[in-house]
């Protein structure tokens, strides 16, 4: 699987909403943070500015569980890999 471990029977389908991007994720929860754009944040900070803080711009779109997961995972992968799945 491309988005969760083998053997999952409960995640979060996702959508971000800064960029986009549509996965799974073990988390369950209605927001989280992006993981491919809310973790690029420039963690290098000089005297008198703010540490920056990583926004949970990902809702989720609905809960899959059991048979559902793999199938959704599949999906997902091969959407990103155009079709070609014999890497998986």
């Amino acid at each position: 699987m491309y988005y969760v471990p083998d053997g999952t029977t409960k995640c979060g389908f996702y959508e971000c909403t800064e960029c986009g991007d549509r996965f799974l994720s073990l988390h369950t929860e209605p927001q989280i943070v992006c993981p491919t754009c809310g973790e690029d944040l420039d963690w290098e900070i000089g005297p008198g500015e703010e540490m920056p803080a990583a926004k949970e711009t990902a809702k989720l779109l609905q809960i899959v569980e059991g048979e559902e997961v793999e199938k959704m995972d599949t999906l997902l992968s091969l959407a990103i890999t155009g079709g070609g799945y014999e890497w998986l």
